[in-house]
């Protein structure tokens, strides 16, 4: 057991940004089952605090749930092919681009399917809430399919196909339930969209990733300089021209002064610690002379 938290740890430390992301949509939703699981009903009840609501009133008071919506699932099956999705599509974005662009694009697409789900549903006069990753997922599936739309994709048991069959097929078949899950073809079709326009102005020079990327680098911590202690030599004092003899003399007494004076004390030391017997005749001689 102990082994399989460690490579739990070891996975998450160094999987990068899609694995981090992965571990929090399983790690939320199994948060969430205590707390807003219905044993009863078998459905989840979260709050308008954490779901997006359609209610833009709502949303005015709530502005994080445009975003942490996309953190919860309303069921296993839910959570299970939207990680899925969201592991596939990972690994095609990051072949091409940046960590810093994978959740630039995850966190913005997100926001968008969220206010185009406010949108719609305030239009048609519905209430209703939505949580889920899977508009975010479906927008960077939809930037890779724009940037490399002939790439080849092997599937298991059904062999290779072309990036854009595989996109375009996932994309009809939302259409196909439009009518029984309203919010959910919403958010793969604004995501969608919202992935074509990110690799377009990409393409153009534009990197709106760059938005998300400033607003997070406010929370990062600023690596601080370390200190540098310098040491700096004394400098001597410098001899001007024109200087007599008898300056110069002071000058060099008052050098030898200093080492007499440091000699001395020395001596002092060494007779409290040690008493007059201890000096060597260099040293009494030395002292003797002082003392005149």
């Amino acid at each position: 057991m102990s082994s399989f938290k460690e490579d739990l740890k070891f996975q998450y430390r160094v999987g990068g940004i899609a694995n981090k992301l992965i571990f929090w949509n399983i790690g939320f939703f199994l948060l969430s089952i205590p707390l807003f699981y219905q044993f009863k009903s078998g459905v989840f009840d979260y709050p308008n605090w954490l779901a997006v609501s359609s209610e833009p009133n709502i949303v005015l008071t709530k502005p994080w749930t445009l975003i942490i919506y996309a953190f919860f699932h309303y069921a296993f099956n839910h959570l299970f092919f939207n990680m899925i999705a969201l592991y596939f599509s990972s690994r095609l974005f990051l072949t091409f681009f940046t960590q810093k662009q994978f959740i630039g694009l995850y966190m913005l697409s997100a926001i968008f399917c969220s206010l185009c789900f406010i949108l719609v549903f305030y239009v048609l006069g519905w209430q209703s809430m939505m949580v889920g990753a899977s508009g975010a997922i479906m927008a960077l599936l939809m930037a890779v399919t724009t940037y490399q739309p002939s790439m080849d994709v092997r599937l298991l048991l059904i062999g290779y196909l072309k990036l854009w069959q595989i996109t375009a097929t996932i994309l009809l078949l939302n259409f196909l339930v439009m009518f029984i899950d309203t919010g959910g073809f919403i958010a793969h079709v604004s995501g969608a969209f919202f992935g074509y326009i990110y690799i377009k102005l990409l393409q153009n020079g534009t990197d709106l990733s760059r938005i998300v990327d400033s607003v997070l680098s406010l929370f990062r911590k600023k690596q601080s300089t370390p200190f540098k202690k310098v040491h700096i030599n004394p400098k001597k004092p410098a001899v001007k021209r024109g200087t007599s003899g008898s300056e110069l003399a002071k000058q060099s007494k008052i050098v030898v002064k200093d080492k007499t004076q440091q000699q001395l004390d020395e001596i002092l030391d060494k007779i409290s610690q040690s008493g007059y017997d201890s000096l060597t005749s260099q040293e009494k001689e030395f002292l003797f002379k002082a003392g005149k």
